[in-house]
């Protein structure tokens, strides 16, 4: 109960906080901002054919299929689905074939990074699902690039929606780092043996190398600000 309370009070002072911010600047920064990220802005899906990128940039670099499982330690079979289009690799996986490859993850989701800095306008984002295959078997999540051309980028900025789901993926692990936001919903998040359960305003920052999981929690749709970082 005193935890509560003490929550209740923080977000209080974050309320009392972002209130003084608008008056003094005489905008409402808060409900831009919120409008921004609103689930009403993108509706578009497109679809990322990153097993077609894979396979064009190993084939360029003389490197056989067997050559990116020894790198990544992903099954060649599997690599042989990803290529052929059938399977839609999820983020991490994307770091394990960008790292392989001598790429930034994001030349995969969004092609050439020719640009010193990108801009997005929230209306023209475009929405990822994720989809196992081609037949359609949605996973449970889509995202939206945040940085789709900037070249030389070391950060990889998303928002995130994550569908209410009992299905239980495989934990990932990958180099870099990872923050999250939760910007509305519940997220769960599983870190080696540790699970937690993040609320809107909640945030968490952990090294990907640290098997993890996440997903939504709860029956309502969970909306975060994640941002990937990689060394690479």
């Amino acid at each position: 109960m005193e935890e509560d309370k003490g929550r209740e009070t923080i977000r209080d002072a974050e309320k009392d906080f972002l209130t003084d911010i608008s008056r003094f600047s005489g905008k409402d920064q808060e409900q831009d901002f919120l409008n921004s990220i609103s689930p009403s802005a993108p509706k578009e899906d497109i679809q990322v054919n990153v097993g077609e990128r894979v396979k064009q940039v190993r084939e360029e670099r003389e490197l056989t299929l067997q050559d990116i499982s020894q790198r990544t330690d992903l099954d060649m079979a599997f690599l042989e689905q990803i290529e052929s289009g059938n399977i839609a690799p999820p983020l991490g996986t994307i770091i394990k074939l960008a790292k392989a490859l001598d790429l930034k993850m994001g030349y995969f989701i969004s092609g050439e990074e020719d640009m010193p800095f990108t801009i997005v306008r929230k209306n023209d984002r475009k929405v990822v699902s994720r989809y196992s295959s081609k037949k359609g078997k949605y996973y449970g999540y889509g995202y939206e690039s945040l940085a789709p051309h900037k070249k030389d980028r070391h950060m990889e900025p998303f928002l995130v929606s994550l569908e209410p789901s009992k299905a239980d993926e495989e934990r990932s692990a990958h180099d870099g780092q990872e923050f999250i936001y939760v910007l509305e919903g519940a997220m769960e998040v599983r870190l080696g043996e540790e699970v937690h359960v993040l609320e809107a305003g909640d945030s968490i920052y952990y090294d990907s190398t640290v098997p993890h999981l996440v997903k939504n929690h709860g029956s309502d749709l969970t909306r975060i600000l994640a941002v990937l970082y990689s060394e690479g």
